[in-house]
């Protein structure tokens, strides 16, 4: 278990972190898989095709983030002892990147995600760094980004780059 720097909320929904291993390879496919399930419900493919295309696309993408992001946090989210998401996350100097935050069904309208992304967005702005994430356009949790004050930066295609920046302070602001 790693503890979050100061998830406050995060905590008070009772969720913990740890970094992922090769053993939770099985895990992480499984998330992976559960966000792609409407996307492929109508496709008339077998089960088993279903699952070695998600496999397939599964191990592509952890080779890829594994290879272009290697000073990410891989976490594994945690509620109580159960394993129930994934959130990758590179600091940079001037942005956190969210890589990708996913829960698992079962977990998801239920606040846990919102609780983590406000988190996330008080230590970057308690750092003065913005917040991006490409989210896919017809995902539900873009409702909750642009709540939060996400905003497109731009169209990706299939994507969107979304950006959150920090509200000036108010003493930054009594300055200018």
């Amino acid at each position: 278990m790693i503890a979050a720097p100061d998830w406050r909320r995060a905590v008070e929904a009772g969720l913990t972190f740890r970094r992922i291993t090769d053993a939770d390879l099985p895990l992480l496919a499984r998330i992976y898989a559960s966000t792609r399930t409407e996307e492929l419900a109508p496709v008339p493919w077998s089960d088993t095709q279903k699952r070695a295309f998600l496999d397939m696309q599964f191990r592509a993408q952890h080779t890829h983030y594994q290879q272009y992001y290697p000073d990410a946090d891989w976490l594994i989210i945690m509620r109580g002892s159960e394993d129930v998401g994934r959130l990758y996350l590179e600091r940079l100097p001037t942005e956190d990147r969210i890589i990708d935050i996913a829960l698992l069904p079962e977990h998801r309208r239920c606040g846990l995600g919102e609780a983590l992304l406000r988190d996330l967005l008080d230590e970057a702005a308690a750092a003065g760094r913005s917040v991006e994430i490409h989210v896919e356009k017809q995902n539900p949790a873009m409702r909750l980004y642009r709540r939060l004050g996400f905003i497109t930066e731009q169209d990706k295609g299939v994507y969107d780059l979304m950006r959150w920046s920090a509200p000036p302070s108010p003493a930054y602001a009594n300055t200018a």
